[in-house]
């Protein structure tokens, strides 16, 4: 069908790999469990543009050249492991001041509500999603598996399976969003669960930061 090669496998991969925890996928839920579902949706788009941006890289050869260029590939792995270490600090910071006094969170909650609204949720997530590498270079190494190498018009093959790749990513992103909101309404209940959440959140931020800076 349209050059792609052994569907049924390539299905059962992309469910696998979209299963997997990510920085972008824990972003998406993080923003629909503190700011709804209409917020947890614009954070989802950033993340398809962002996935749909290296994509398209992968299919144009972009992936190949940052494996031949090991200084290109550096500057993209560090900028983006420092990215997401900017977006762990600012989760711990946030978790701390849960911890505060009620009396001292109200304050700092009313006086934080102008920079959650400035927070740009699709612009985030867009980044997380762009300065990943190794996401441009597990989709190529992916994707070129399933495409014929005789079909006369591959790029139409690898539309084929990005599009398959998005739907399975909508449907795994909209079940956390969903998800987030009900969350949401437990955080608001206890103080000490919404605090524990985010640090755990500012962990695997981190986390995420320290395995793409040890990527090659």
């Amino acid at each position: 069908m349209f050059g792609v090669v052994h569907l049924p496998t390539y299905l059962a991969g992309v469910a696998l790999i979209v299963l997997l925890p990510g920085p972008n996928s824990l972003y998406v839920l993080s923003v629909a469990a503190r700011r709804g579902v209409r917020a947890g949706y614009t954070a989802a788009a950033g993340v398809f543009c962002g996935d749909t941006v290296l994509m398209t890289l992968s299919a144009a050869g972009v992936a190949s050249l940052l494996q031949a260029n090991a200084v290109l590939f550096g500057i993209v792995k560090y900028a983006g492991a420092g990215y997401l270490t900017w977006l762990a600090i600012g989760m711990m910071r946030a978790a701390r001041q849960m911890w505060r006094t009620r009396r001292e969170r109200q304050r700092e909650e009313t006086a934080a509500e102008p920079a959650a609204a400035e927070e740009r949720p699709y612009r985030r997530a867009l980044v997380v999603s762009l300065f990943n590498p190794k996401a441009i270079l597990f989709f190529v190494a992916f994707f070129v598996q399933f495409v014929d190498p005789g079909y006369a018009y591959p790029a139409l093959s690898f539309v084929v399976l990005g599009a398959f790749a998005q739907v399975a990513s909508v449907l795994y992103l909209s079940a956390l969003i969903f998800g987030g909101t009900r969350l949401a309404a437990a955080f608001r209940r206890r103080r000490r669960l919404s605090a524990t959440a985010t640090s755990a959140a500012g962990v695997l931020f981190l986390g995420f930061a320290v395995k793409l800076s040890l990527a090659s």
